[in-house]
């Protein structure tokens, strides 16, 4: 829901309401712990941007005309390697976006993506607009870097340049379980081989793949983390059952060096994966449900509730008895 929220910052500015845009896709901002569809996220997106007029969601100084992806896309066209291609984005982005600056460089054995403001975006750093531009433009420049590589870049580390944001937990399966925050610039950082791969889309695909764009851009993180998506759900059906990295490979039919290095490949780790699940069952319930807490640990997998208590405060900064009143008194009529 971060990153929802994030997203309609922009309308928030202009003192437009949200509300019909949200309720056309069927999201519910009052609901904290809920999760939203990609193919919703897709919409809204593509909604926002229209209502807007902005592909840039209102959150920069000049509007980012409708077209702005497809242009990024065809500036990348016809380049003979990735590495070529990202240059190309970045020197596109100079005239688009001059308010945040794309850099690429190649430090063997590491290509290290850099972005930077040109112009501070809001007097706060923590400011979700703020934190929500270098979040999309990442995310932006990441997958279509996928798409015209015809395969998934894992992303090795990320260094973010605001305060860890409440939403950092999903960070693991959307970037990289090696996020950091605080740095004084964002730098992304991937085998520096992988800009020597070939571009594998002409310009006939990337007709097909504007279709629905620019919101499609986030349908291709479901597809470039089929692993992790299959460790999540194994792991969810084990519940109350904790598995261990040997028992999920062998049920997988994976050895666990295979397990982890697919899951390193696609930017995750089973701790990773593991945290953010009980973390998303456990706000999932303390927020719908009276369940006492100490049957929710067991059902987690925890044997010890005290260990469950570390890992809640550690998640949301709250224990779990304190979580579950703060909503109560968000929810009553007054208070909301």
């Amino acid at each position: 829901m971060g990153f929802v929220t994030g997203m309609l910052s922009g309308l928030a500015r202009r003192g437009l309401d949200a509300a019909p845009l949200l309720d056309a896709e069927h999201i519910d901002l009052a609901d904290p712990a809920s999760r939203v569809a990609v193919e919703r996220y897709a919409a809204l997106y593509n909604r926002i941007t229209r209502e807007l007029d902005d592909e840039g969601f209102g959150l920069f100084e000049r509007q980012l005309a409708p077209g702005f992806f497809e242009f990024l896309c065809r500036s990348m066209l016809g380049a003979a390697t990735l590495g070529e291609a990202l240059a190309r984005a970045a020197r596109f982005l100079r005239l688009a976006l001059p308010d945040l600056r794309l850099e690429v460089a190649r430090s063997e054995p590491q290509a290290l993506l850099y972005i930077d403001e040109t112009r501070r975006l809001a007097p706060r750093a923590d400011d979700p607009g703020r934190v929500f531009a270098y979040e999309w433009l990442l995310r932006l420049v990441h997958g279509v870097a996928c798409w015209f590589a015809g395969r998934g870049l894992a992303l090795e580390a990320v260094s973010f340049p605001y305060p860890r944001p409440p939403h950092a937990a999903d960070y693991a399966l959307v970037y990289t379980a090696h996020s950091s925050f605080d740095a004084p610039r964002l730098v992304a950082r991937l085998q520096a081989n992988l800009l020597d791969l070939p571009l594998r889309r002409d310009d006939l695909a990337l007709e097909r793949f504007l279709e629905g764009a620019p919101g499609r851009i986030t349908m291709l993180y479901r597809r470039d983390r089929e692993m992790v998506t299959r460790v999540r759900d194994a792991l969810r059906a084990a519940l109350p059952e904790s598995l261990t990295v040997a028992d999920l490979a062998a049920r997988l039919h994976l050895s666990p060096r295979t397990l982890a290095r697919r899951l390193e490949e696609e930017g995750s780790s089973f701790r990773a994966i593991k945290d953010a699940l009980r973390r998303d069952i456990a706000i999932a319930r303390l927020t719908k449900t009276t369940q006492p807490v100490g049957e929710l640990a067991a059902e987690l997998g925890y044997a010890d509730p005290s260990a469950f208590y570390r890992a809640f405060v550690s998640w949301t900064g709250l224990a779990p008895e304190h979580y579950r009143h703060r909503l109560a008194g968000r929810a009553r009529p007054g208070l909301r």
